[in-house]
């Protein structure tokens, strides 16, 4: 049997490459290592990655299997999922990943301005309910925006139709340079090694004959974004461990 989450919060305590920084923590402790991730973690002077929304870490991990010359960060609050990448992770021995145990809504407190160069936003609850809890809104685009550096790449990775039509239009809205665009990634050609790390939920939803989409696309510092004026179809299905979605039709 499986270790329950007590003991995995106590493993997830002792590990030296996860930090935890809940919102109530992360109010009365200042996080020293906010632009000094490199020199006093990483000890190179290496690109840093996020994962945000990271679950169960298998692109922080997989990633950092691929590329031992960049850096990975997976962040996400539930750290009994988060405990099986960092586990991982710790018995390989990977010097590359770390994990961010926080509120995504906080991000801003723990990266300095041009520390990071690219973030990857994978499976994310749509939120089709309210706009700015969207990790790809303008609420957090002006957040990443504080420490990604000048042309740093934002990935976003979905099984949601209204997530991916939501963030399409505010791409465009905005005029976002799009390196990739894509509503069927695994037929499209664009699925390199890369895109092709599967999270655990993602296959969940390619086993039910769900298409994923993906977007590549830069965020332009300095630019005050707006929401785009788009009436959405909600998502008809249940997305799996999710709450279910029912009597909604659309939305901005």
């Amino acid at each position: 049997m499986g270790k329950g989450k007590l003991a995995k919060f106590a493993d997830m305590a002792a590990y030296p490459h996860v930090f935890e920084y809940p919102h109530s923590v992360a109010e009365q402790v200042p996080f020293e290592m906010k632009g000094q991730w490199r020199e006093q973690f990483f000890k190179n002077n290496n690109p840093i990655v996020l994962e945000l929304g990271c679950g169960r870490g298998e692109y922080t991990v997989g990633l950092g299997r691929m590329y031992p010359d960049k850096n990975f960060i997976g962040v996400d609050i539930k750290g009994a999922r988060m405990w099986t990448g960092a586990t991982d992770s710790m018995r390989e021995g990977m010097t590359n990943v770390a994990f961010l145990r926080t509120n995504i809504e906080i991000i801003d407190r723990f990266f300095a301005e041009g520390e990071v160069d690219e973030i990857w936003i994978t499976f994310p609850d749509p939120q089709m309910k309210k706009v700015t809890k969207r990790l790809t809104s303008t609420s957090f685009l002006h957040r990443y925006a504080s420490f990604l550096k000048t042309d740093g790449i934002i990935h976003l990775k979905t099984d949601s139709n209204f997530l991916y039509t939501y963030t399409d239009a505010l791409v465009k809205v905005n005029e976002l340079p799009v390196e990739v665009n894509t509503t069927d990634l695994y037929h499209s050609g664009q699925a390199d090694d890369i895109l092709s790390i599967r999270t655990y939920y993602e296959q969940q939803w390619l086993d039910r004959g769900l298409t994923i989409k993906y977007l590549k696309f830069h965020l332009i510092p300095g630019l005050t974004l707006q929401e785009p004026e788009i009436e959405i179809e909600l998502d008809d299905y249940r997305s799996y461990n999710r709450s279910k979605r029912s009597g909604l039709q659309t939305s901005k």
